[in-house]
């Protein structure tokens, strides 16, 4: 029988496991997602091509299926032996590479939102290309989506429990083994406060972000 403070301990060293997921797949996915974005608007076809086709990917099968898919592909199609190191190497590259064609269809969204007008006013007053999109477009742009990228975040928070599928310890698969060992769900019931919490957090620090960019 788990007493509840050491419940409370082990959930809490797999939500560190959790959070550490979701604050590395922030900071590779959403820049990531803007190059893909940027890819996607390009006037060259190719590289249009290439950038619909892996949002089509990503977006078209399940995280679940990625996970296995870079974890187990570098022992059965190259050989390659996997240490205990890479599974969390792999987790963090399967929800980046996913997260970010999700991220690129946003922020097209809020590129292609931005009138016309604004980018043609630029260039009247003589600003470049980069100084157009980095100073003008860019923010505007952030500012359009940030509800849709706090949804996409909150997604992202309970998401982080499909890496159980390759053994790591977060915060669902240690209130599994918890609850498997004690016969009992509070372990589960717990864990569902730990990840509710976690996420008015999240929906908290957004829109303190999207007041901050509030220009009126």
């Amino acid at each position: 029988m788990y007493l509840f403070s050491t419940m409370i301990s082990e959930l809490s060293f797999g939500l560190i496991t959790s959070i550490e997921i979701f604050l590395l797949t922030i900071l590779f996915s959403m820049p990531l997602g803007l190059a893909v974005a940027l890819g996607r608007m390009s006037k060259i076809r190719p590289i249009q091509w290439i950038m619909k086709a892996y949002i089509s990917i990503m977006r078209g099968t399940p995280l679940m299926l990625q996970l296995i898919v870079i974890f187990f592909a570098p022992y059965y199609v190259f050989g390659i032996g996997l240490s205990s190191d890479y599974r969390m190497i792999a987790v963090i590259l399967a929800f980046s590479i996913n997260y970010a064609a999700y991220f690129a269809e946003i922020y097209r969204g809020g590129f292609e939102s931005i009138p016309k007008g604004q980018t043609e006013a630029a260039q009247v007053l003589g600003y470049s290309k980069f100084q157009t999109f980095y100073m003008i477009r860019l923010p505007q742009m952030f500012k359009i989506v940030l509800p849709s990228i706090t949804n996409e975040l909150i997604t992202l928070v309970k998401d982080t429990s499909l890496s159980f599928v390759i053994a790591i310890p977060e915060m669902f698969t240690v209130a599994k083994q918890i609850a498997a060992a004690d016969s009992s769900i509070m372990a589960l019931l717990v864990a569902g406060v730990f990840y509710y919490i976690f996420n008015i957090i999240v929906a908290w620090f957004m829109e303190y972000v999207e007041k901050r960019m509030d220009y009126y």
